[in-house]
């Protein structure tokens, strides 16, 4: 059986796969199109819905890693879809070259965040998928295909449907540094001046408990100042103790008496750390992830991101929705580089919304949801969502471009699992 890191989606595919070459996956695909399976494909299994479910053939990644090509000149480099972001860094970070943007979690496999137009926080920066100059697909049939032009376009956020991404060509950067600084503001200081955070800094988020009256802000940005890391010691209290293990006592002693997780909430808000630090780039972007949770995230218009945020917090309110994991906000610059991204076309403020492992989600997702509908915000492609093709199309200027490439791609839906159909019919 296999399950994702939430661990709440599962599935026992009749057949699991680990090619480590281009020319297995094709033969792979080929086998299991021969045989009328429905083919998924798995990196680190941090998607929250049921994205890879299936129980045809289940393909990892795992085995397809590496980074192949490095051109220091142009910053161009080719990276293997299964190669971890940490993974990714590493390799990049040997050659003084750096991702211009990251989230922070880096444990995603290159071809599962891409795919689904993982970000991390930005105003003037755009999603992962942004960066991608190229990609190696293997279709349905067994093909491989180099995309380009509007293929390439619809290729870069897909969510898998279109065939397995085997291979990146990733635009990057020269290595850099950056100034953290960790805080906590007065929640209504911060909506009331939140384009100045989100301009003023290269990178500004912030997390909010229900019932709490203040946030924990996180602002980074560019810097030549040399590294100067927290103690090992600090960085250990800051980020596991505190930030990992007090936060799940925490969550777990609201999930057994939910009414007192608004007094809990504060307090937890009252342990978040200020801290400054300078470190390299992918260093700042990460931080561990040990409390399991289950969201949902939605790309709102930047201009409703006050509205909408007031709006989430009034209905937890109203309806008395035992919230003990933040609601988190970010900023994502405007894309046109691909048909599906979430931010297409105008710039966007995420706002994340969580439970806590093992607490009813449900409901609270279902306003989240329907509070989203009213600014026409769009749902995160690896977060918990229940929209159909038709509620979708509505939100997506080139759908019907996405899904002309996808009929010819995929014209027998060797990638549409359940999850395939629903979002794309």
């Amino acid at each position: 059986m296999w399950k994702n890191w939430a661990g709440d989606q599962t599935c026992t595919p009749t057949h699991r796969a680990m090619p480590g070459t281009v020319d297995e996956v094709a033969a792979t695909v080929s086998a299991a199109a021969a045989r009328g399976e429905v083919v998924r494909v798995v990196g680190a299994g941090h998607a929250f819905g049921d994205n890879v479910v299936t129980d045809g053939t289940l393909i990892s990644l795992d085995n397809l890693t590496g980074l192949h090509h490095v051109d220091r000149a142009t910053g161009l480099v080719r990276v293997a879809a299964g190669t971890r972001l940490f993974e990714v860094n590493r390799l990049l970070d040997a050659h003084g070259l750096a991702l211009a943007n990251l989230g922070d979690i880096n444990v995603q496999s290159a071809a599962g965040a891409i795919s689904t137009a993982t970000h991390g926080t930005g105003s003037k920066l755009g999603n992962l998928a942004t960066l991608v100059e190229s990609l190696e697909l293997v279709t349905a049939d067994g093909s491989v295909l180099e995309l380009t032009g509007d293929d390439l376009r619809a290729g870069r956020v897909s969510v898998g449907a279109l065939g397995v991404v085997t291979a990146y060509t990733l635009r990057t950067v020269p290595s850099f540094r950056l100034l953290e600084e960790r805080g906590k503001l007065p929640l209504s200081e911060v909506l009331a001046n939140l384009d100045a955070y989100a301009d003023g800094n290269d990178h500004f988020e912030f997390f909010w408990f229900p019932h709490a009256h203040e946030v924990m802000s996180k602002v980074i940005n560019r810097t030549d100042e040399p590294a100067h890391a927290r103690s090992r010691v600090g960085a250990y209290v800051d980020e596991v103790l505190v930030e990992n293990h007090a936060l799940g006592l925490i969550c777990r002693a609201g999930r057994r008496f939910p009414g007192r997780i608004p007094a809990l909430n504060r307090v937890v808000t009252r342990l978040g750390s200020t801290s400054t630090r300078v470190g390299v780039s992918h260093h700042v972007f990460s931080s561990p992830r040990r409390v399991r949770f289950t969201e949902t995230e939605w790309a709102f218009p930047r201009e409703a991101c006050v509205d909408a945020f007031k709006e989430i917090a009034t209905r937890i309110d109203r309806h008395g929705f035992a919230v003990n994991f933040p609601l988190e906000v970010r900023f994502v610059a405007a894309d046109t580089e691909s048909m599906l991204s979430p931010s297409y076309g105008r710039e966007t403020a995420y706002i994340a919304a969580h439970m806590f492992q093992g607490m009813a989600w449900q409901g609270f997702f279902d306003v989240v949801t329907d509070i989203a509908a009213d600014f026409g915000a769009r749902p995160h492609w690896g977060k918990r969502h229940t929209l159909d093709a038709a509620a979708l199309s509505r939100r997506y200027p080139e759908w019907d471009a996405f899904q002309e490439v996808r009929r010819r791609l995929d014209p027998d839906g060797v990638f549409a699992n359940a999850h395939v159909r629903r979002i794309f019919g």
